[in-house]
């Protein structure tokens, strides 16, 4: 019991970092319908930032999220600004987009690729490798600060939706395009910040990925089907279901790596996007599309 209980703190202490890299694929593609297959290695990119901050600067990681929130941000903007806008209008807007962000992942893989190789890196701050002894339990405290600094930024991105103007927009935005426009959204601003704000927390998980993970350009690949699996789960478009299928699977996932074997841990979240598939494809906290 003792076991399970230590288990069970170490997927849920990475459950929140999961939680918040979800949180902006699924908050892009309750607004716009995009599927981002770009957005692991936008990710990644970030973690370099998080990365060269502290081996050049000795900046923490988990600081550094004032710099790569920001930073990514923009990138997201300007990203939407050169391809989505141009194809907002299209018929084929899901293919097309699935087929933009496919070609962006390897553009900027190949790119991150040539400037920094495939050398796994990983920042290495002095709590990355501490923990908290609380009676005969171990709490990391690397994913632990993680974890916390994850759920305080998706809780401000709760509140952020729920009571700005800007928010309330969104929100009318991810309910029904057309209903919004009618009441004066401007869907396409909407959109282009919601976009923005995707890869912002993209940034922020890029932070705390630098120190978590090892990490280099191609592992982004591995890290898009995990999040792919979180979302499906909690239901796409869904914040909050994409917050517990975060912790779900990352719990779950710990548990098969202990009892059965690590490199089981993986299939974790693809045998869960299987079942999730063919049993309630709309997710846990999804709305079942009408046909």
């Amino acid at each position: 019991m003792t076991q399970a209980i230590q288990v069970i703190i170490f997927g849920a202490t990475l459950g929140g970092v999961y939680a918040l890299m979800a949180s902006g694929l699924t908050l892009v593609f309750g607004v716009m319908r995009i599927v981002n297959i770009a957005h692991a290695i936008l990710m990644i990119l970030a973690a370099y930032i998080a990365f060269y901050a502290f081996q050049l600067y000795n900046l923490d990681p988990i600081l550094s999220v004032f710099i790569t929130i920001p930073v990514m941000f923009l990138v997201g903007i300007i990203i939407y600004k050169l391809f989505f806008s141009l194809i907002s209008a299209e018929d084929r807007k899901g293919e097309l987009t699935v087929l933009l962000t496919f070609s962006l992942a390897i553009i900027v893989e190949g790119v991150l690729g040539a400037q920094f190789g495939n050398t796994y890196r990983s920042a290495n701050p002095g709590y990355a490798s501490e923990a908290i002894l609380v009676g005969s339990f171990i709490i990391p405290k690397g994913q632990l600060y993680a974890t916390i600094l994850s759920v305080l930024l998706i809780g401000l991105l709760w509140l952020f939706l729920k009571y700005s103007r800007i928010g309330y927009a969104i929100r009318a935005t991810m309910q029904n395009q057309s209903a919004a426009q009618v009441v004066g959204v401007n869907v396409e601003r909407m959109s282009m910040i919601a976009f923005g704000i995707g890869i912002a927390l993209a940034g922020a998980s890029g932070s705390m990925m630098s120190f978590l993970f090892t990490f280099y350009p191609g592992k982004h690949w591995e890290f898009i089907a995990i999040l792919l699996s979180l979302i499906v789960l909690g239901g796409m478009g869904s914040l909050g279901g994409a917050v517990i299928g975060a912790f779900l699977l990352a719990i779950l996932s710990a548990l098969v790596g202990s009892y059965i074997g690590f490199t089981w841990s993986p299939i974790t979240f693809f045998l869960a996007l299987f079942i999730i598939l063919l049993f309630r494809p709309q997710g846990l906290l999804g709305k079942k599309e009408d046909i």
